[in-house]
């Protein structure tokens, strides 16, 4: 018997598939990737089993058409609703986007 969960996803979701460096609350950071973005929400694969409800500082690339600002590289604070077996892919997890803050673009 499945029991389907209720969407509660309220921003348009983006496919799209960044680098992410995700820091957990105890300062280990790993890398991820992203499956899809909102202007809300994150789903993102990592080698690392994160617990649901944990707190995450995520660092990513926005794409401009997410209409936070211009896009570019963010600092995401983020809270884990979800974690799943991603096959092959590590741990899928789902988050909720709770604070974005774009960085200031780096000239070289």
């Amino acid at each position: 018997m499945t029991t389907e969960r209720p969407e509660r996803r309220t921003g348009r979701r983006l496919p799209v598939q960044a680098p992410v460096k995700v820091r957990k609350s105890d300062g280990t950071e790993t890398p991820g990737l992203t499956r899809d973005l909102s202007s809300n929400g994150i789903f993102l694969y990592s080698e690392t089993g994160i617990a649901e409800g944990s707190k995450l500082e995520l660092v990513v690339m926005l794409p401009p058409e997410l209409g936070v600002g211009t896009g570019g590289w963010a600092l995401c604070e983020a809270s884990v609703v979800r974690v799943e077996q991603a096959d092959g892919k590590g741990m899928g997890i789902a988050a909720t986007l709770d604070k974005i803050e774009l960085l200031p673009q780096i000239s070289g």
